[in-house]
C-alpha cells in the first residue's frame, strides 16, 4: 500500500493517540498480558494461569469502556498498586521511530498538536517521566476528562465542548480501528491508522484506513 498523502495546507489541528501511535504498544501488551498476571499470582498466591484468567476474563467484559482504561478501577478490582507495577518494567517504554521529529515538524508547521488518549492520566504522567514528549503538545486530553472512551458514542461531541476544532481541518492518528470509525462517523476528515503499533508483533490489517508505517512518510 502506498504511503499516506496528507494535504498539510488543509489541516489546522492534529489529534494524536499515545499508546501504539506515538509510543510502542509493546510496553502495554507486555504489562497486561504477562507482567500483571505474574505479579497478581504472587500477590494472591494463586497460579499464573488462574491470575491470567482473572485478569483476562474481566478485561473481556469491560473492554472498550472507560473502566477498561482506568488504573484506579483496576487497582480497586485487583487490590494491587497498578502504577507501581508499571514502574517495574518502565525500561520497556519506548517512543516509536521518528515520532519526536514528526512532532517537531508539526509545531514548525504551525499546527495545533493535541494528545488525545484513552490512557488514564496516571499512565500518561508515568510514561512522560521516562520519555520526553510532553513539551511537544499544545494540549493533553484524556478520555477520563471527557467522561467517555474514544470509541464510545458521544465522545467527539463532548470533546468539541472543551477543545475547539473543525472536523474538515483535522487529522487524527490512532492505532485502534474502532476509535477511528467513531471519529469517521462524527465527520473528522483526515484519519490514519498505524501499521505496526507493537514492534514485537507483525503488521496489522488496518481495513478501510490508510496507515502510517514510519512517521518520516508524513513529513513532506
Amino acid at each position: 500500500m502506498p504511503s499516506p498523502s496528507i494535504p498539510w495546507s488543509e489541516i489546522h489541528t492534529v489529534f494524536l493517540d499515545m499508546d501504539g501511535t506515538l509510543l510502542d504498544l509493546h510496553f502495554d501488551n507486555h504489562f497486561w498480558l504477562s507482567h500483571l498476571p505474574k505479579r497478581v499470582a504472587e500477590y494472591k498466591q494463586v497460579s499464573t494461569t488462574e491470575a491470567e484468567q482473572l485478569v483476562n476474563s474481566h478485561s473481556a467484559k469491560i473492554e472498550g469502556s472507560l473502566s477498561w482504561y482506568c488504573l484506579d478501577y483496576w487497582q480497586d478490582y485487583l487490590g494491587i498498586d497498578i502504577v507501581a507495577l508499571k514502574h517495574e518494567i518502565a525500561e520497556r517504554i519506548a517512543i516509536r521511530a521518528h515520532v519526536a521529529e514528526f512532532l517537531t515538524y508539526l509545531r514548525q508547521s504551525n499546527k495545533r498538536v493535541v494528545l488525545l488518549t484513552n490512557a488514564h492520566r496516571k499512565s500518561v504522567n508515568l510514561k512522560f517521566n521516562y520519555v520526553n514528549l510532553e513539551p511537544h503538545f499544545d494540549r493533553i486530553i484524556t478520555a477520563h476528562e471527557i467522561g467517555l472512551a474514544k470509541e464510545e458514542q458521544g465522545f467527539w461531541e463532548r470533546l468539541l465542548i472543551v477543545e475547539n476544532f473543525e472536523t474538515e481541518h483535522s487529522l487524527f492518528i490512532d492505532d485502534n480501528l474502532q476509535v477511528l470509525r467513531r471519529a469517521q462517523a462524527y465527520g473528522v476528515k483526515y484519519l490514519l491508522a498505524v501499521r505496526e503499533p507493537d514492534s514485537r508483533l507483525p503488521p496489522k490489517d488496518t481495513a478501510e484506513f490508510q496507515a502510517v508505517t514510519c512517521y518520516q512518510e508524513l513529513m513532506t
